[in-house]
C-alpha cells in the first residue's frame, strides 16, 4: 500500500486549499493528517477511522473526507492561517485505536509531504 499526497500551494490567509491523499494497492482503516510547521514537530491534524477526529487549532474550519470509490482521503482547509503554513502529510494504519488517533507512532505508513504556505 502507498499513500500520495498532493494538493499543497501558496494562499492568503483566509483562503483555502483542499489536499488530497491518495491510497493505492489496499486499503487502510484509518486515514489521518500530520503536519510539520517550519522548524516545528509533527502534529496531529485531522483524521477518518469510521468518523473524523480534529485537532482543536482546526476543528470548524477544516474538513476530512473519505471517497473509497476513488480510494482518495481528502482535506478541506477554510480560513486558512499563517500558522497554518507547513508541510502536511497523510499516514494510515489498520490497528489505530481511539486513544492512539492524533499520535504520529500509531501510522506505519506515511506518504510524501505537500507544501502548505499561508500568507498574511
Amino acid at each position: 500500500v502507498q499513500l500520495q499526497a498532493f494538493g499543497g500551494g501558496l494562499v492568503q490567509a483566509g483562503g483555502s486549499l483542499r489536499l488530497s491523499c491518495v491510497v493505492s494497492g489496499g486499503r487502510k482503516i484509518a486515514i489521518a493528517w500530520f503536519r510539520q510547521p517550519p522548524g516545528g514537530e509533527r502534529e496531529f491534524v485531522a483524521a477518518h477511522r469510521w468518523r473524523e477526529y480534529y485537532s482543536d487549532s482546526v476543528k470548524g474550519r477544516f474538513t476530512i473526507s473519505r471517497d473509497n470509490a476513488k480510494n482518495t482521503v481528502y482535506l478541506q482547509m477554510n480560513s486558512l492561517k499563517p500558522e497554518d503554513t507547513a508541510v502536511y502529510y497523510c499516514a494510515a494504519a489498520d490497528g489505530v485505536i481511539v486513544s492512539t488517533i492524533a499520535k504520529a507512532s500509531a501510522y506505519d505508513l506515511w506518504g510524501q509531504g505537500t507544501k502548505v504556505t499561508v500568507s498574511s
